[in-house]
C-alpha cells in the first residue's frame, strides 16, 4: 500500500474538505444518525440512512472485489451509464499513465509544446509551451482556471482548447495547484494528438476491453475533441471495476492494466488545493480517515469512487448530476464513508 503523506491530525479535515467551508458540527447534523452508524457491525443501518439522502442514486461497497452491498435508491440502475462528471479526470489520468507505458508518451515530464505545435495560439503566453504532462495531471499548469465562475464562458466559446491555452498565467508551470477542467481538456488534447486517436477509442481499447466494461461515447468540444475531464458515462458496476483495478495494484483478471509506477505516482500527493485544503496526486484526491489512506475520484453532485487499500475496500456512489451546487453535498458522502461504512470493516482503535 502507498501510504498517504497527510499527518494523522489532518485526517478528517482533508478527507471531508469542501471548496465551501462547512463546519463539522453542521456536517454531522446534516448527514445521518452517525453515532448509531459508528457502532453498527453491519451495513444495514448504513444503507437505510443512505436511502434518506435525496440526491444519492446508487451505492456499492466491495471488499476484496466482491460486492457486500449494492443498492439503487433512485434513478438509473447499476447497469445504466451515469454521468461521472469530474471523476472523468481520474479516468483520463489513467489513460495518460497507460500511454507512457505503451511509449505513446515518452514520460510525464515531457513539455506540451512539441506535441501540440501550431495548436498553441500565437497569443498564448510563451510559458504555455513549457507546461509538462505532469503539470497538467497535478493541476499545476499555472493557467487561470476555467472551472467555477469561469466555466460558462469557457464552454460557450467556439474552441475550448484555444480558450484554455490562452488563459493568463497566474503562476509558473509546476507551481501551486489551480483546479481547472480546461487544464484537463488540454491534457486530453495532448493525448489525442500524441496517439493519433480519439479519447473514446483509447478509453475503449485501453480500459474498456481489459476491464470488460462498456465506455459509451461522450461529449465533444466544438473543435471536435472529446471533452477532456468531464461528461464521461460509466455505469456504477463499471466504475467499481475501475476502482478495483487501482486497488488491486493496477491489475484485473491477472492482467496488468495500470502501470505500477504510475499508480504509485498518482497516489503520491503532488499539490494541495488552496480552495479546499484537499491533497491531490495525479488525477486522484488523497485523504486519510480512521487510520487508513483513502484515494478517491470526485465528480460534481456526488459521483464518487473511493479506494481504501488497507481494508481491501472499494466504494462507489453515484448521485443526481444536475442538482444545483449546495454546501455540504460531498461532506455528507464523506461522512457516509468515514462514519458509516469504514467502522463496519476497520479494526477497533
Amino acid at each position: 500500500m502507498i501510504a498517504s503523506r497527510l499527518p494523522p491530525a489532518a485526517a478528517w479535515r482533508h478527507l471531508a474538505a469542501m471548496p465551501v467551508p462547512f463546519p463539522r458540527r453542521a456536517l454531522l447534523a446534516a448527514a445521518l444518525p452517525l453515532p448509531a452508524l459508528a457502532q453498527t457491525a453491519g451495513l444495514g443501518p448504513v444503507l437505510d440512512s443512505a436511502a434518506s439522502l435525496p440526491t444519492l442514486r446508487t451505492l456499492i461497497v466491495a471488499r476484496d472485489g466482491a460486492p457486500v452491498a449494492e443498492r439503487v435508491f433512485r434513478g438509473p440502475g447499476l447497469d445504466r451509464p451515469a454521468n461521472i462528471k469530474s471523476a472523468s479526470k481520474t479516468v483520463l489520468a489513467t489513460l495518460v499513465g497507460i500511454a507512457v507505458a505503451k511509449g505513446v508518451l515518452r514520460d510525464l515530464d515531457l513539455p506540451i509544446g512539441p506535441i501540440l505545435g501550431r495548436s498553441i495560439p500565437s497569443e498564448a503566453d510563451p510559458r504555455v509551451r513549457d507546461i509538462t504532462i505532469r503539470d497538467l495531471l497535478s493541476m499545476r499548469a499555472g493557467l487561470e482556471r476555467t472551472s467555477g465562475s469561469n466555466y460558462g464562458r469557457w464552454v460557450s466559446s467556439r474552441d475550448w482548447l484555444r480558450f484554455a491555452l490562452t488563459r493568463p498565467m497566474e503562476a509558473e508551470p509546476g507551481g501551486p495547484m489551480i483546479y481547472s477542467t480546461g487544464t484537463s481538456h488540454i491534457l486530453g488534447a495532448v493525448l489525442a494528438r500524441a496517439s493519433g486517436n480519439t479519447l473514446h477509442a483509447l478509453a475503449r481499447d485501453w480500459l474498456g476491453g481489459p476491464l470488460d466494461i462498456a465506455i459509451p461515447d461522450w461529449t465533444r468540444a466544438p473543435e471536435g475533441l472529446h471533452f477532456g475531464g468531464n461528461e464521461m458515462a460509466l455505469n456504477p458496476r463499471a466504475l467499481l471495476a475501475f476502482a478495483e483495478c487501482w486497488r488491486n495494484d493496477g491489475r484485473h483478471a491477472g492482467r496488468q492494466v495500470v502501470p505500477p509506477d504510475f499508480r504509485q505516482a498518482a497516489w503520491t500527493p503532488q499539490a494541495r488545493s488552496a480552495w479546499s485544503g484537499q491533497m491531490y496526486g495525479l488525477g486522484w484526491w488523497i485523504g486519510h480517515a480512521r487510520g487508513q489512506a483513502v484515494y478517491f475520484a470526485w465528480g460534481y453532485g456526488g459521483q464518487m469512487a473511493y479506494v481504501i487499500p488497507g481494508l481491501a475496500l472499494s466504494v462507489v456512489m453515484t448521485s443526481d448530476p444536475d442538482v444545483p451546487r449546495a454546501n455540504g453535498q460531498v461532506h455528507t458522502l464523506h461522512a457516509l464513508l468515514v462514519d458509516g461504512i469504514l467502522p463496519a470493516f476497520a479494526p477497533p482503535a
